[in-house]
């Protein structure tokens, strides 16, 4: 027997219908080409319909891939709605990336349209006679702020929307919507092509109190790109919720994070260790008092493992619930939320310390599970790590272009090792490749990075496993010291000695004058084990 309640599909559209006629005032305010723009959820929705109308007129068919190159502004927001809500599939490409990876993104997509924000003219000037399936350049600015660009068939955003709005079709909620590769790390970059019905049940979870709590009581900064794994979905909770979305555009600089944080009274922002890394030194410089300045509430960190050090920080500075979220491109990407349960207020404070340091617990519709190398499920005891494994309905089943993403029982392998408590909390303990195996023993090189961050003189610190010839590997810290600190090797490992176990303090310390990251913010271990490849340890 089926149930009898109507059958109304989960579209991206319906999020933005909801927004004009809940909260049409509520302000979106963005840094764009002209300056600081407010707008508002109702123009955004408006300004949108003109734009599929506009696509629809350039002859983009349903199903078909319309990319941006572009940073966190309302015209990218419109773009959101406008692309997905017409049929066709919005391409977010991240700009950071080399040129020749934009160009494999692009003709594996096969994108119809780029719209790109000015700055990234040059850019595709390079790249547009290697491009065969792109019919149109488009220019995210007025006619006033138009580049000089040698692009065939270059168009104006302003003037595509001189033309009427039209309805939203209907349109299937399992068809795709938004295509986002993968970093490419260990290979070419992967597309991962969410759903209308993934995109808006991930909304849900991000709403959700014990997801990100997004409401609309909310001011939500989102420093966290657009263009990485659509920002986390936040664009999407903040139509569905009513929140006040503030875009930063492309100064991500901690001077600029700040001023918007105080001028627009943010409550919530989302983003990176690295970009958190940059306000504090800016407040280091500035001398500044975030406590008495802002109003910031909760601040969610992601991309990778947050330090203890960071986490304090924010609440004893800046006064806020610094929370802990993880996930993947693959997972849309919320996967786990580390919010302490009500009877952990009970707890001694280093106590509920530990648990923060977790990456949480799995929010409902995601599915988690680690087992060993044969595919046995572990015990969930906090202490037996396992490869970890999860399934849900914002979970990719398959990559575009390639094949399953799944196990044959539907599970997708995260490639991360981890455990998961009674309560439920997993925290990771490592890349499965970045995992260092010492004399037989396992070490977790997240949690010597998190200790070495505590050392008021380190800036950034990365472990690496090494080959050692007694010991198979070795951890070596590579550290970056703040400007203007003095710290040495033998403090650095006389620091750590009352932190972690005798065995696991690093052999040697290395100090650089800078990590390298991906382009959205992860540090790349396998370009610093290349760095260190002729390393020679101290006794050897």
């Amino acid at each position: 027997m089926r149930g009898l309640m109507q059958e109304q599909p989960l579209v991206i559209s319906s999020l933005i219908e909801h927004a004009e006629r809940s909260h049409p005032e509520r302000e979106i305010v963005s840094r764009s080409p002209e300056g600081l723009v407010r707008t508002s959820y109702g123009a955004v929705g408006e300004r949108a319909r003109r734009m599929a109308a506009a696509l629809q007129r350039m002859g983009i068919d349903r199903g078909e891939r319309v990319a941006t190159l572009a940073w966190n502004d309302h015209r990218h927001m419109e773009l959101y709605y406008a692309v997905s809500g017409m049929g066709a599939v919005l391409h977010t490409i991240n700009p950071r990336l080399f040129a020749e990876q934009v160009e494999y993104i692009v003709n594996h997509a096969e994108d119809r349209v780029i719209f790109f924000a000015p700055g990234f003219a040059s850019l595709l000037e390079k790249l547009a006679d290697r491009l065969p399936t792109v019919r149109a350049f488009v220019a995210m600015c007025a006619r006033q702020q138009m580049p000089a660009a040698a692009l065939p068939n270059l168009l104006c955003y302003e003037d595509l929307l001189d033309v009427e709005p039209i309805a939203w079709p209907e349109v299937e909620e399992n068809a795709a919507a938004t295509l986002c590769y993968t970093s490419g790390t260990t290979g070419d970059p992967k597309g991962v092509l969410y759903s209308h019905r993934s995109t808006v049940l991930h909304a849900f979870a991000a709403c959700g109190v014990d997801g990100l709590g997004v409401g609309s009581a909310d001011t939500a900064l989102l420093v966290v790109p657009m263009f990485h794994v659509n920002a986390w979905g936040m664009p999407y909770a903040g139509a569905m919720s009513g929140a006040k979305l503030v875009l930063p555009g492309p100064a991500l600089d901690g001077a600029s994070v700040y001023a918007l944080l105080r001028d627009e009274k943010v409550t919530l922002a989302l983003g990176v260790p690295t970009v958190w890394l940059m306000l504090f030194r800016h407040v280091d410089e500035q001398r500044l008092s975030p406590q008495r300045e802002l109003v910031l509430q909760r601040c969610i960190i992601g991309g990778s493992a947050a330090p203890q050090a960071m986490i304090e920080r924010f609440e004893q500075e800046f006064g806020c619930e610094a929370i802990q979220a993880w996930g993947m491109t693959e997972l849309s990407p919320l996967g786990t939320v580390s919010r302490l349960r009500p009877e952990h207020a009970a707890l001694p404070a280093e106590a509920r310390r530990q648990i923060q340091l977790k990456q949480g617990r799995a929010v409902f519709g995601v599915r988690m599970k680690i087992v060993d190398d044969e595919g046995r499920e572990l015990p969930r005891d906090g202490a037996s790590a396992g490869l970890l494994k999860v399934k849900g309905p914002w979970v990719a089943g398959a990559y575009y272009g390639c094949g399953p993403a799944t196990d044959a029982d539907g599970w997708f392998d995260t490639g991360d090792v981890a455990t998961i408590d009674a309560e439920g909390y997993m925290q990771i303990t490592d890349r499965a490749k970045d995992v260092i195996k010492s004399g037989g023993e396992w070490i977790s090189s997240i949690d010597l990075e998190n200790a070495a961050m505590g050392h008021p003189a380190v800036a950034e610190a990365a472990v690496i496993g090494l080959h050692h010839p007694q010991w198979q590997e070795r951890p070596l810290l590579v550290v970056v010291r703040k400007q203007g600190q003095a710290l040495e090797r033998e403090e650095m490992l006389a620091f750590l000695a009352w932190k972690v176990a005798k065995w696991w303090l690093p052999d040697d310390v290395a100090f650089v004058d800078s990590l390298p990251h991906t382009a959205t913010g992860k540090l790349q271990k396998a370009a610093l084990r290349r760095q260190f490849g002729h390393y020679r340890w101290p006794e050897a």
